[in-house]
């Protein structure tokens, strides 16, 4: 099957919901270019024979991120792209600078889709113990401590290289001590699942509202022993469940992180822990206030870029 390609130019700290955005729209995979993202490489050996690369010489974007999803071939693409183009557009009414806001669309064969961000994609250490290794790359770790998460990037967003994820990932490093039972509220590409797994965490519940992510997160998962009895659904927030779980996990946007602060709140024990993300610099405060309101304690917040994340905890019956 061929496809079509809808590109978006956007601002770095818009790729994720830009994604968002083509993935909701119907792409059955998305590929960002971000400028950003070469800020962290450095000169060293990639690949499976050890190449000595530096990721000046590669071809890249110099500012802002290009975001492709890639729609099947009979998608219609006079409906499909000035709706993109609006909720781009959009998306400055939510705090995040849009970019340039163009959005274009051309024919891809099937061969290409399949690889073209590969060459963009190579191993990164993002946390003390985690790496984040593409599934076609032979990689041996560093330090008997190293722990190696597998990815195919091709089918989601949420591969670590955003900071968004990045702060969940250190956030999960911080509070995991083992056997906790955990939802992903979210999941994308299930990394944060697939992390929770790899530190030691007990039983863990994944849900995002759509099934493209659910079964690229399900493809994620396999690559990764570790995580082979999370569970997996669609759902939408945490409508319709009733348990109490030790840590909640949400890598999504402030707008849906608000509605889905008294959910979580039902659905932790006391003392239980509420780590999120995606927030930008001007929804942190609406977030903290909202977390706030509800009766959670809030830990720590960190920031890198623009975008934060926060630990928040429910109080104990010691602490109502």
């Amino acid at each position: 099957m061929d496809w079509t390609a809808v590109k978006v130019i956007t601002s770095s700290e818009a790729v994720e919901a830009v994604s968002y955005l083509l993935t909701n729209a119907g792409a059955q995979g998305v590929q960002i270019d971000d400028a950003a993202d070469f800020a962290n490489l450095h000169a060293g050996r990639y690949g499976k024979h050890g190449k000595i690369i530096d990721p000046a010489d590669i071809p890249h974007r110099k500012q802002g991120a290009a975001v492709t999803g890639y729609f099947p071939e009979k998608s219609f693409l006079p409906e499909l792209v000035p709706t993109i183009s609006a909720q781009v557009t959009k998306l400055a009414s939510y705090g995040l600078d849009p970019g340039a806001a163009q959005v274009s669309a051309a024919g891809v064969d099937d061969e290409k889709w399949a690889t073209v961000w590969q060459k963009y994609y190579h191993p990164l250490r993002v946390t003390n113990e985690l790496t984040i290794v593409p599934e076609w790359e032979d990689y041996t770790p560093a330090q008997d401590s190293e722990k190696v998460l597998y990815l195919d990037p091709g089918m989601a967003f949420g591969t670590g290289t955003h900071p968004t994820t990045r702060l969940m990932m250190e956030a999960l490093e911080k509070v995991i001590r083992g056997g906790e039972s955990l939802i992903d509220v979210g999941t994308g590409s299930g990394v944060l699942s697939i992390t929770a797994k790899a530190l030691g965490a007990g039983q863990v519940t994944a849900y995002d509202v759509d099934q493209v992510a659910v079964r690229s997160a399900k493809k994620n998962l396999a690559l990764n022993p570790v995580a082979k009895d999370v569970k997996l659904g669609v759902n939408s927030l945490l409508d319709g469940i009733h348990t109490q779980v030790d840590l909640i996990v949400a890598n999504i946007l402030a707008e849906i992180i608000v509605p889905l602060i008294p959910q979580a709140f039902e659905n932790l024990k006391p003392g239980g822990q509420f780590l999120t993300s995606g927030i930008i610099d001007d929804k942190a405060a609406l977030v903290r206030e909202k977390l706030t309101a509800q009766g959670f304690i809030i830990d720590s917040e960190t920031k890198m870029k623009d975008w934060h994340g926060i630990i928040a905890h429910k109080p104990t019956a010691e602490e109502e």
